[in-house]
């Protein structure tokens, strides 16, 4: 995979159907989290301060919305390696808004405990 240089190059690389997936997604993501996204080990990736919250990575027919601290996130996300959830988004429909801003406000809750 190519080395991108910012969010916009990753989004643009992507196949139509995922593009799609990241137009629904990005905002969502931007209204909720206090600081734009970065790239992050290769995906855009959305950070309280210096800790990753979360991160949007492409595979080849969806993109993964995973949550660094998400199995201590109530809502359905899937657990995943250490303390890690997601969900897979499969297409722009499955974007939900609420649900994600909902997740974001748990994780930025969980970070802010973190740093007392």
């Amino acid at each position: 995979m190519p080395k991108f240089t910012t969010v916009a190059e990753y989004v643009a690389a992507q196949p139509e159907a995922l593009r799609d997936i990241y137009t629904a997604l990005l905002p969502v993501l931007d209204d909720a989290m206090p600081d734009p996204a970065e790239l992050y080990h290769g995906a855009p990736t959305w950070k309280a301060g210096k800790n990753p919250v979360c991160l949007a990575k492409a595979y080849s027919s969806y993109v993964t919305l995973a949550f660094w601290r998400g199995q201590l996130i109530d809502g359905g996300l899937e657990p995943s390696a250490r303390e890690m959830a997601h969900v897979k988004l499969r297409s722009a429909e499955d974007v939900n808004a609420k649900q994600i801003a909902a997740w974001v406000r748990q994780a930025l809750a969980l970070e802010t405990e973190s740093a007392a």
